[in-house]
């Protein structure tokens, strides 16, 4: 059986890859799973909540699918992208997605672009309906400054293993994105040690791919990816 193992990304949760995860369950007999990270969900309690917790809870999720699959796939969303990376260093995976992987953060530009994006909103009196704002209003107001710490330490501690990941690997990243820019997922394809890799930018796309105009694009893309070779 082959399993594939989602993981979402940092103040988000399942609902980030679910689009991704349903698609994948309607086309293939395989074993889809979705992991929410401790802290994460629906609502956000980061207080008190390391980055070594984000990690052992995704490796726990792995090793309990890897008992069920003899092919495991893993696909990580943002933050998710890292521990995956992560994960494909050190656990014998078939293959791995890195959508808007996180090893840099905060795209200057294009954030100021949606800003003042938003400031017309603002103007207008639509503000509230602005996705960017419906997106990241409850986050900012609920996301400790300590969980941002142990985000960036996350990349500290994973980006020297990148190297270490030698099997295929399919990343993609959404050229519209203000929060990961696209300089991340370039480093990412030219860091890993897969001679086996591809990189996919999405042109119409902002941070959350797999909600965004190309999702379908990058559905069809992720599904080749995993079932070639297999």
């Amino acid at each position: 059986m082959i399993g594939c193992l989602c993981i979402h990304g940092f103040t988000g949760g399942p609902y980030e890859v679910e689009p991704l995860a349903r698609y994948l369950q309607e086309r293939t007999d395989w074993l889809v799973e979705l992991v929410t990270l401790p802290g994460h969900g629906e609502t956000l309690r980061l207080k008190g909540i390391t980055y070594d917790q984000w990690l052992a809870a995704a490796e726990a999720e792995l090793q309990r699918l890897m008992k069920k699959c003899d092919i495991v796939h893993v696909i990580g969303f943002s933050m998710g992208g890292v521990i995956t990376s992560y994960l494909a260093a050190k656990y014998p995976i078939s293959k791995v997605v890195l959508l808007s992987p996180a090893f840099y953060y905060i795209n200057p530009k294009q954030l100021l672009k949606e800003v003042g994006e938003m400031v017309y909103a603002g103007l207008q009196r639509q503000l509230k309906e602005h996705p960017v704002f419906i997106r990241y209003k409850e986050k900012i107001a609920t996301t400790p400054l300590a969980a941002t710490v142990e985000f960036r330490k996350l990349v500290h501690e994973v980006r020297p293993q990148l190297p270490n990941v030698h099997i295929p690997v399919l990343i993609a990243q959404g050229e519209l994105d203000g929060i990961v820019p696209m300089k991340s997922a370039r480093y990412v394809y030219e860091t890993v040690g897969s001679t086996k890799k591809k990189l996919l930018f999405l042109p119409s796309s902002r941070h959350h791919v797999c909600h965004e105009p190309d999702r379908y694009t990058l559905f069809k893309e992720v599904e080749h990816f995993l079932r070639e070779h297999a």
